[in-house]
C-alpha cells in the first residue's frame, strides 16, 4: 500500500527531490514501527495524557500495539479495533442486563479506542470502518448521557450539517457554545468533554469542521459558510438565547472560530482561538516542515491534505496560502470579543499568527493566553489540555455569556 522508503523519510523537503509527485497517501509517518508504538504508549502513560490518549488506559494500548505489525494504516486501525471490539461487546452485554452504570463505561471506552484506530484520519479502508464504529459506540454512550444528546441534521446545499446539540434544563432560553473540531477530532469527543459548560446553564452544539468527519464541504475559503447556516438553525431554536452565543475552535479550527469572530460579530457574544492558525500557517515555507513535526503522532501531511481534498504536496503548497486570514483582509475587520490560546513552543500552529491576530483585529480588546513553555494549543507537562480548558477557556467564555446582553444594532 505505502512505499517504505517513504514512510521511513525524516523530512517532506528531502521528498521533493525524489522525480514524481509526493502523494499524501505514502506519506504517513517519520517514525519507524517501534518508535510509533513507543511514542502512542508514552502518550497514554503520561501525567496528564497527550493526543491522540487522553482518557485511555495504557494496557488497552499495550494490547493494542502488540498486535500491530506493520506500519500500514489498515494494520494500525485494525489493532486499536480488536480491544475496542471487546468493550462494545461487553457494553452491549450489560446493556441487555440492565446495568446502565457499566454498559455506559464500556461504551465509551470503546469509542477512545475507536478513535485512535482511525487517527488522524479516514484514509484507509479500516480506518473507515473504525470511524464508522466510533459513532455507533458514541450514540450508545450518549444514550445515557444527562441532558440528552440531540442528533441534528440541518439541510446545506443538497447535503446536510450533522451536529450534535445538548441543553441543560432550564426554565428560559439558555445561552449555547458553538463548537468545531480540530483536523484529528471528532465532533463526538467534545461532546463528553464539555460538561462544565452544561453545569453552569449553557448548551453546547458540536459539528465536525469542514474536509473531516461527517462535514459536508470541504475546507476553503469560505467554508464557514457551513457554520453560519448552522447558526441560522440554531438562533430560530426556541430554547437558545440567540442574544448569548458562543463560539469555539481549537488547533486548525482556531482560524475558523477568528473568521466567525469578524464574519458573525453581530451575532456571536464571544469566540475563543485555540492555537489559531491566520497567515503564517498556511505558508509554504511553515508547512513543508511542521509537516513532519514529532509534536504529532503521525499521518499530519495526509490529514492536513485530506481537508482540502488534493493528493500531492504540491497541490498542498499552493492550496494553502490563500486561505490566509490576511491575503483575505478578514484581519482588517473589527471582531466580537475573542480569547486567542496557545503555546510559543507549537511546532503545528505558529505563535506569531496569534499575535499577528491580536493586533491586527481592530475593534473590542483581544485577551490572550499564552504558555511560555506550551506546545499546541498551550499544553504542557503541567498545563494539559484537560486543564487548559477547565480553569481558562470555560471560565472565560461562563464569563462572557452570562454577561448582560448586548445592545443589537438596528437591522439585527
Amino acid at each position: 500500500m505505502s512505499i517504505p522508503a517513504l514512510l521511513r523519510a525524516s523530512l517532506i523537503l528531502g521528498l521533493l527531490a525524489i522525480s514524481g509527485p509526493v502523494l499524501a497517501v505514502d506519506q504517513a509517518t517519520t517514525r519507524s514501527l517501534d518508535e510509533l508504538k513507543s511514542e502512542i504508549l508514552a502518550r497514554s502513560e503520561r501525567v496528564p495524557q497527550r493526543s491522540p490518549a487522553v482518557n485511555v488506559k495504557p494496557a488497552d494500548v499495550r494490547e493494542a500495539i502488540a498486535a500491530i505489525k506493520t506500519l500500514d494504516r489498515d494494520d494500525w486501525a485494525q489493532g486499536f479495533m480488536g480491544v475496542a471490539d471487546r468493550y462494545m461487546a461487553k457494553g452491549r452485554a450489560l446493556q441487555q442486563r440492565g446495568h446502565a452504570v457499566q454498559a455506559k463505561a464500556a461504551f465509551v471506552d470503546a469509542y477512545r479506542l475507536y478513535k485512535i484506530a482511525h487517527y488522524p484520519t479516514n484514509n484507509s479502508p479500516e480506518k473507515q470502518k473504525a470511524y464508522e464504529k466510533g459513532i455507533e459506540a458514541f450514540l450508545a454512550y450518549a444514550s445515557y448521557l444527562t441532558p440528552k444528546v440531540e442528533v441534528v441534521k440541518i439541510p446545506f446545499e443538497g447535503k446536510e450539517i450533522v451536529g450534535y446539540l445538548r441543553l441543560p434544563k432550564a426554565t428560559g432560553k439558555v445561552p449555547l457554545v458553538f463548537m468545531v473540531t480540530a483536523l484529528d477530532g471528532r465532533k463526538e469527543e467534545s461532546v463528553e468533554r464539555n460538561e462544565q459548560l452544561l453545569d453552569a446553564g449553557i448548551g453546547i452544539f458540536v459539528v465536525d469542521m469542514p474536509g473531516t468527519g461527517q462535514a459536508p464541504i470541504k475546507g476553503d475559503v469560505n467554508s464557514e459558510r457551513m457554520f453560519s447556516a448552522a447558526l441560522d438553525y440554531l438562533t430560530k431554536r426556541p430554547e437558545i438565547d440567540a442574544e448569548r452565543v458562543g463560539f469555539y475552535g481549537g488547533s486548525w479550527s482556531g482560524y475558523w472560530a477568528v473568521k466567525m469572530a469578524v464574519v458573525e460579530k453581530d451575532r456571536l457574544k464571544a469566540a475563543v482561538s485555540q492555537g489559531t492558525p491566520a497567515h503564517d500557517y498556511f505558508q509554504p515555507e511553515w508547512q513543508k516542515v511542521a509537516v513532519n513535526t514529532p509534536e504529532y503522532l503521525m499521518d499530519l501531511f495526509p490529514a492536513r491534505a485530506m481537508v482540502y481534498e488534493v493528493n500531492t504536496l504540491d497541490e498542498f503548497l499552493a492550496y494553502g496560502p490563500r486561505m490566509s486570514l490576511k491575503t483575505q483582509g478578514i484581519l482588517d475587520k473589527p471582531s466580537a470579543p475573542l480569547l486567542l490560546v496557545n503555546g510559543t513552543k507549537d511546532s503545528q500552529v505558529p505563535i506569531s499568527d496569534l499575535f499577528l491576530a491580536a493586533r491586527s483585529l481592530p475593534g473590542s480588546p483581544k485577551e490572550i493566553w499564552v504558555n511560555p513553555n506550551g506546545r499546541h494549543m498551550g499544553a504542557d507537562e503541567t498545563w494539559g489540555s484537560e486543564r487548559i480548558r477547565a480553569e481558562v477557556v470555560t471560565p472565560w467564555l461562563i464569563r462572557h455569556l452570562k454577561a448582560p446582553a448586548r445592545t443589537r444594532t438596528a437591522g439585527h
